[in-house]
């Protein structure tokens, strides 16, 4: 995916570039938001977790995608972290100085706002779909739905990029039932395993 904001233009303003480690956050829920993030390698999880330890995974944003960039527009702490799921190589730019760069460039702030739209529009149909009674239609729906945002088309076109576990915090369901459906979805020809990877 193209970066949203062109990199060298976000080097010019003073961002940059910050890795962190897989597992590392890149920001708490509670914290005040700094900086605008723009991943130019690498896979972030946006989650919360529960006070039983149980996590709920709301978006997985990569190579090209911003994050929270909405959260620079009001002055409220973050709802959700955002964590590392590889090695990331992520642009970092201060806030005041990314509101300054966005003011001047009606271009940029349309730009953005599509695809803060855009992304938008896939959380709802996510959340509609986990709110599915059926764990087998909550974890099929998600499938359909990064395939879609991922625009493959084919059958078994698309490799789910996550573990078992990371498909259960999608769903809100638990490992052993994701495990179940996707043996069943793997019976059904609905998908195929190889080397433990699921292709959609």
């Amino acid at each position: 995916m193209p970066m949203i904001i062109d990199e060298e233009l976000l080097f010019d303003s003073g961002a940059e570039l910050i890795l962190y480690p897989a597992n590392d956050f890149i920001f708490k829920e509670g914290e005040m938001p700094k900086y605008y993030f723009q991943i130019r390698k690498g896979t972030v999880k946006i989650n919360n977790y529960h006070e039983d330890g149980r996590e709920i995974i709301q978006s997985v944003p990569f190579d090209g995608h911003c994050i929270a960039e909405s959260s620079l527009f009001i002055d409220k702490a973050y709802p959700v972290n955002a964590e590392a799921m590889t090695g990331c190589e992520i642009i970092r730019l201060e806030k005041a100085r990314f509101l300054e760069l966005i003011n001047s460039s009606p271009d940029l702030l349309s730009k953005l706002y599509s695809y803060t739209a855009e992304r938008m529009y896939y959380r709802h149909v996510m959340l509609n779909n986990i709110s599915a009674p059926d764990p087998g239609t909550k974890v099929k729906r998600v499938m359909d739905c990064m395939k879609s945002y991922n625009q493959y088309t084919g059958k078994y076109s698309y490799q789910f990029p996550f573990t078992r576990q990371h498909l259960a915090s999608l769903t809100g369901l638990c490992v052993e039932t994701v495990i179940r459906v996707v043996k069943k979805m793997e019976k059904e020809k609905t998908v195929r395993i190889q080397n433990g990877k699921i292709f959609y």
